[in-house]
């Protein structure tokens, strides 16, 4: 199948494929004749293995470690190790979001509560130097 296709087949669009070709994520395509890529069942197994794995937060350099591992049936405790990892960041990046969500609506209560003519609670702590 040509290039438009794969993109049609997968959701991902034409110069991504050819960036993820670029970056060794997929195989280089076998060119017909004319000079047009040429992509198999493999490619779109492959790439929407890719995207699956993005769309769980996976870098692209996970990701050409999680293709690498994939062609070894012995790995299951590695890729545990390399999700469990993912998830423990997502964890950390939760936290942290929740902390700024909990500054933030404080702040907007305060600047509710305080008349128009006082500084804006809001602009005075981003104005603190820490």
């Amino acid at each position: 199948m040509k290039i438009g296709t794969l993109s049609k087949h997968t959701g991902v669009s034409v110069d991504t494929i050819r960036y993820y070709e670029k970056r060794g994520l997929i195989p280089p395509a076998q060119r017909t004749d004319a000079g047009y890529r040429h992509y198999t069942a493999q490619d779109v197994q492959r790439l929407r293995f890719i995207v699956q794995a993005k769309g769980l937060g996976f870098t692209l350099e996970e990701i050409a470690t999680l293709l690498a591992m994939r062609s070894d049936t012995d790995n299951c405790q590695q890729v545990r190790r390399v999700a469990q990892a993912k998830a423990d960041g997502i964890e950390q990046r939760i936290q942290k979001l929740r902390r700024m969500h909990d500054i933030l609506s404080t702040l907007a209560q305060q600047c509710a509560q305080t008349p128009d003519d006082d500084a804006c609670p809001i602009l005075k702590m981003l104005e603190q130097q820490t």
